[in-house]
């Protein structure tokens, strides 16, 4: 297995290589990993895998209920939903069916109710049901004021985006696929195979998917297609303190628009609220800046739906951009006469979908030629699970008690021990940043942003990466010390 993010690259021709380590990239990477004859390089331009939009997801497990029927997109979630759940459930990755609301707060907006419930069914969800008022307060005794009824999506559910990303990427390379970080591709070429220059030379491959996200456009011209553009759709969300977490039970959603599914309040896995995301469609595909105007839309758009939340601490503000190319479906094209696969306009459904998308997108490389070769299932990976609802390692005695480290806090407001840090430096793909690091173990993401623990995380990651993971362990003592 190779992770590299510095250097020479290898000069030999990979069957297949993947532009962009996001979800969607490193799912495919994960699909064609289970293929052991084929090379395959998953290259990303930033030093880690889910960089991008996959990164700032409202780490939503979709069902797909209200997806334009008939369209790739709406198989492909439904398809993704129940592949994730199973391998969540399997790897370790915290997901919670806590199901959503779609709240009415007019006449009109009751009215389309019905006809989603409909669209749901179409869709192959039947899950659905409709709530009045009585049965709606009761359910969120906390929802403001003036809520007329609700469409109840029991399947709907919140996972961790980080993890999924990670335990994918983990698969494909414990498997024998190249990880290339910190490699962004400048030019490319075609003929009777592919040259791509990057920041860090040249690869070539006989089989090409461009999993680009943002930038999957401008991939795609460089080999000769304009089908689309990618407008940056930015969403900035607010994330409330854990004491916040009492006031919801479900995802409360707004009924639909053409823009999206407008702003949301929603449980995290990690015990936080979410309010967001705004919908705001930009030119820069670097803009991840919050704003004044659009965290003060949010509070306005949330003061209705759940006035108490404005009253709990805001514990974080973010931004991600979504690819939006102004069509209501994937844009998943093969070039068999290239041997090529573009996967556009991917949007915040790519997670759920993201499984499915990987075995739509071999399914064409197959047919343009790619000989896949016999079939093996990875090897399964047990990734850490994140979530308050499940067991962490510092409420596990026998755990504690079989390695210490796991007892000792570094950081108290999400109890993250020395020994879950030691374990992240020392995985198969380590993070480079204390962000990394952030999204691996959730140090440094609490209520006090690394206030308190900022220092002490520091010391262990520097001490780690310097020791080539934990090899520099045992060799004193940070400050900030902690016991469970």
């Amino acid at each position: 297995m190779t992770v590299t993010a510095q250097g020479p690259l290898p000069t030999r021709t990979y069957d297949v290589v993947i532009v962009g380590a996001g979800v969607v990239g490193c799912a495919v990477a994960r699909e064609l990993a289970g293929h052991p004859r084929l090379s395959v390089a998953l290259v990303e331009a930033q030093d880690d895998v889910g960089q991008g939009t996959s990164k700032a997801n409202t780490a939503i497990l979709h069902t797909g209920f209200d997806a334009a029927p008939g369209t790739l997109e709406a198989r492909l979630v439904r398809e993704g939903h129940a592949l994730l759940g199973a391998y969540a459930a399997a790897s370790g990755i915290p997901v919670e069916r806590v199901g959503a609301l779609l709240v009415a707060w007019d006449e009109e907006q009751l009215a389309a109710l019905p006809r989603l419930a409909e669209k749901a069914g179409r869709n192959g969800y039947h899950e659905t049901g409709l709530l009045g008022p009585g049965e709606l307060y009761a359910r969120e005794p906390h929802l403001g004021p003036g809520a007329l009824g609700a469409l109840h999506v029991p399947g709907e559910s919140i996972i961790c985006p980080w993890t999924t990303t990670l335990a994918y990427a983990t698969q494909a390379v414990r498997s024998g696929v190249d990880l290339h970080l910190n490699t962004a591709v400048q030019q490319a070429g075609w003929a009777d195979g592919h040259l791509l220059r990057t920041s860090r030379g040249l690869l070539r491959a006989r089989h090409l998917v461009n999993t680009a996200g943002l930038h999957a456009d401008t991939v795609d011209r460089l080999l000769g297609h304009e089908d689309f553009t990618v407008t940056p759709r930015r969403g900035q969300l607010l994330v409330y303190d854990k004491l916040a977490r009492p006031l919801v039970r479900h995802i409360l959603l707004p009924v639909p628009t053409a823009l999206g599914k407008g702003v949301l309040v929603a449980p995290t896995v990690y015990g936080n609220v979410l309010l967001g995301p705004t919908a705001e469609d930009l030119h820069d595909k670097r803009a991840t800046g919050s704003t004044a105007d659009g965290l003060a839309g949010l509070r306005d758009k949330g003061r209705r739906v759940l006035p108490a939340l404005l009253d709990e601490e805001v514990t974080a503000a973010y931004a991600g951009l979504r690819a939006a190319t102004g069509q209501e479906d994937y844009r998943i094209t093969a070039h068999p006469e290239q041997a090529y696969v573009t996967v556009g306009g991917i949007r915040s459904t790519g997670l759920t979908a993201s499984m499915a998308i990987a075995a739509h997108v071999t399914g064409l490389l197959a047919g343009a030629g790619l000989d896949l070769g016999p079939v093996r299932e990875p090897e399964p990976v047990t990734m850490p699970n994140l979530g308050v609802a499940f067991p962490r390692p510092y409420q596990r005695a026998e755990l504690i008690a079989a390695d210490p480290e796991y007892g000792t806090l570094v950081c108290h407001c999400e109890r993250v021990s020395r020994g879950e840090i030691r374990d992240a430096l020392a995985t198969t793909i380590p993070p480079r940043t204390l962000e990394g690091l952030r999204r691996r173990t959730r140090a440094r993401a609490g209520r006090c942003q690394g206030f308190y623990c900022g220092a002490a995380v520091r010391e262990l990651f520097e001490r780690g990466a310097a020791g080539g993971g934990a090899g520099e362990w045992a060799a004193g003592e940070p400050s900030g010390r902690g016991r469970a």
